[in-house]
């Protein structure tokens, strides 16, 4: 297991040192707002790393990421807005349906923007937030600053994540890797538990 590992991220080494990477980087951190099954943290932390390692510019990948971050998430708020007849006919053809989008309207209205900040770090509930803003007709100038904040944030934070990684570990690729990596899912692993605490609550 550790030498598939080892040989894993020793493959990402290799792919990561082209400056192509921040066009891959920007490419799957748009679609990832649209479509949530893409590993747009996994490909920003990857790039931290190289970063890291000597091999890309840590400023240029934050900004890079927070711009296909920001871009996804307008796109997947327009698809919502164009979209918002649609889903509105749908749901309010039942007392249970039309609650339900009363509901996200009123939790946006009251939360919306360090709701946005929270969801940019939950996997497809970023995608269904963007979309729900879209549909129930938020303010695109609102929305747009939020995300803004948030893609910045996020960035950020997957990049430093990675090159903390690289700079650490700068003779064992690997390592740096693995570390990067473990430190993502450690991350991810306590927001979930401080939402599972904070449902119960």
């Amino acid at each position: 297991m550790f030498s598939f590992l080892n040989a894993m991220f020793e493959s990402l080494s290799d792919v990561s040192t082209s400056p192509w990477f921040y066009l891959i980087i920007f490419s799957v951190a748009l679609l990832d707002s649209v479509v949530p099954i893409v590993p747009s943290e996994s490909m920003v932390i990857v790039g931290g790393v190289a970063a890291g390692l000597g091999d890309l510019h840590i400023p240029l990948v934050i900004v890079i990421a927070a711009a296909g971050a920001f871009l996804g998430d307008n796109m997947s708020y327009l698809i919502g807005r164009k979209a918002s007849a649609f889903v509105d006919r749908r749901y309010r053809r039942t007392e249970k349906g039309a609650n339900r989008l009363d509901w996200a309207h009123s939790q946006i209205e009251d939360r919306g923007g360090p709701l946005l900040i929270t969801a940019r770090f939950i996997p497809g509930g970023r995608t269904l937030l963007t979309l729900t803003c879209g549909v129930t007709h938020q303010n695109q100038r609102w929305f747009a600053k939020w995300v803004g904040i948030a893609s910045v944030i996020w960035a950020s934070y997957a990049s430093m994540l990675g090159f903390i990684g690289g700079k650490t570990f700068e003779d064992n690729h690997a390592m740096a890797f693995g570390v990067a990596f473990g430190m993502a899912l450690a991350a991810t692993g306590l927001i979930e538990l401080v939402r599972h605490f904070r449902k119960r609550k």
